[in-house]
């Protein structure tokens, strides 16, 4: 992921095993990352049991909150695909309780199916 993709609020997807190994403090036993996208310094984490929000803080980004979002509490979820003028496609997630969605852009090169996929995996069942 280019630095100007980062500053214009695009999503690239990350390696899993880089992901997991950086995880390990926070998955509990046989947890397994299945997709990951990171925003400059942030991610999100699609993993077999939920969803992980990693928000690094300040300068150096030393602080770190994680979002621990299980998949159930998940109650609908919108993908918008790139257009010709518009390059990037959009995820929407709603939360229960909560009326704001979390919202993420891809690169067009994204695989937005991908994403939509894992959700559907897990929300669907």
């Amino acid at each position: 992921m280019g630095l100007f993709d980062g500053l214009m609020g695009n999503a690239a997807e990350m390696n899993v095993e880089t992901v997991q190994k950086e995880l390990t403090m926070i998955l509990v036993k046989g947890e397994q990352v299945e997709q990951a996208f990171k925003l400059i310094r942030d991610m999100f984490v699609f993993t077999d049991k939920r969803l992980i929000l990693v928000d690094k803080q300040g300068m150096t980004g030393k602080k770190v909150e994680y979002h621990s979002i299980p998949y159930k509490s998940i109650t609908h979820f919108s993908v918008e695909t790139a257009g010709t003028f518009d390059l990037d496609a959009e995820l929407k997630i709603w939360i229960s309780g909560s009326s704001t969605p979390v919202s993420k852009e891809f690169k067009k090169d994204t695989n937005i199916f991908d994403v939509q996929k894992t959700l559907a995996t897990y929300t669907i069942c």
